[in-house]
């Protein structure tokens, strides 16, 4: 297994390569036979970032044709030279210098995530966040391909994962460095290079999940950025009963704390058995199945079948309603596209491609054109 992961990450290298140099065919090529041989997130956010850029320019045929065709051109060109193909696969991966190394090294023998991050035991979140962006740029699988600077990469991901929270940071202080005392030893030799990067604390996100976070711009959604637990606390012998106890109080702390959220959510499910059923739907449903449409945005709306006879209200102030919570929605739709092209044009810079970049910054928007279109338009000049 072993033996498949190192030569899934030597494919992912190489899909590296074809991605800086333009040629996406190969690259797709290479991420695919590394997600066969050992699954891996880094694969699959290339693979995902490749796919979504060729469909946003309506090409996904022709990719497909062109992985087909570049597969069959490259067997034929390995075939008639040998030569040229031992040299490009003999090409060493491992081109980094003295300075990434000793940095390697350095981290490695850290004795605390403050140490890692570089930062003092009473840092504020602002310090923590600027380290963690230079150090993660610094060692990330990307840029800096020494031995163990994944293991760093990790470490500094998890670093900043614990110190961000303020309730992991307040575990970490109380408990983290006495569990390094005690159990580095025989949880190193256990964990191999496992206990290295986490100290006994690790977060519920992956170091690249982290950093595609922090600076591919939006957090997944139901996720902040303090959304990080303590995954695996290392119990040991000599803290057991320790443990044991905090537990038992924690359990009957959060029982007590959960009851007034029970209590609420029981008198907001009762309260909805006696509130009336909005008058109109922006879209269509069983109940909510007539159309209509504002008269001054014309916009689409849907009522119910006895809404002529039920509703006493005035449409016109209805109709105001109706186009507010059109205009918001498409508000919150045309941050949403923004936001993502905006991210996709900076992955595309990352990796050094002109033309990634070219087609994400094509990406269409076509919720803000309509904002603007009713915008331009004078009969919401008031809106303004």
């Amino acid at each position: 297994m072993d033996g498949n992961k190192d030569e899934s990450e030597r494919c992912v290298s190489i899909a590296q390569k074809y991605i800086n140099e333009g040629d996406r065919s190969k690259a797709l090529k290479f991420l695919y036979k590394a997600e066969r041989l050992y699954p891996s997130q880094r694969a699959k956010d290339l693979i995902e970032l490749l796919e979504k850029l060729s469909d946003s320019a309506g090409d996904n045929n022709h990719a497909s044709r062109e992985r087909s065709s570049s597969y069959d051109r490259t067997q034929t060109r390995a075939r008639s030279s040998s030569a040229r193909r031992r040299t490009a696969t003999a090409k060493p991966a491992e081109d980094y210098t003295e300075d990434q190394l000793e940095a390697v090294q350095k981290i490695k023998k850290c004795k605390d995530f403050y140490e890692i991050l570089g930062v003092s035991k009473d840092a504020g979140e602002s310090d923590i966040k600027k380290q963690y962006r230079k150090l993660a740029l610094q060692f990330h699988p990307d840029k800096n391909k020494a031995p163990g600077a994944t293991e760093a990469f990790k470490a500094i991901g998890n670093a900043f994962a614990v110190l961000s929270d303020p309730e992991k940071r307040k575990q970490y202080d109380a408990f983290g460095s006495a569990e390094n005392k005690n159990c580095k030893r025989s949880s190193f030799q256990r964990h191999s290079g496992y206990y290295e990067y986490t100290r006994g604390f690790e977060s519920d996100i992956s170091a690249e999940e982290l950093f595609n976070m922090f600076f591919g711009g939006g957090f997944p959604a139901g996720m902040s950025a303090n959304s990080y637990t303590r995954r695996s606390q290392r119990r040991f012998p000599a803290r057991e009963n320790h443990h044991s106890r905090q537990d038992g109080q924690a359990n009957y702390t959060l029982l007590m704390q959960m009851l007034p959220l029970v209590f609420l959510i029981f008198l907001s499910l009762l309260s909805s058995f006696f509130i009336a059923d909005p008058p109109y739907s922006l879209g269509r449903s069983q109940k909510y199945s007539i159309e209509r449409k504002t008269s001054n945005l014309k916009v689409p709306y849907f009522v119910k079948e006895n809404f002529a006879t039920d509703y006493q209200g005035s449409i016109r102030k209805l109709e105001a309603q109706v186009e507010e919570e059109f205009i918001a929605n498409l508000r919150g739709s045309c941050f949403k596209e923004k936001n993502y092209k905006e991210s996709m044009i900076w992955r595309a810079r990352n990796f050094r491609d002109r033309t990634l970049e070219e087609k994400a910054k094509g990406l269409k928007t076509p919720s803000c054109d309509t904002l603007n279109d009713l915008y331009t338009n004078e009969r919401i000049w008031y809106r303004r």
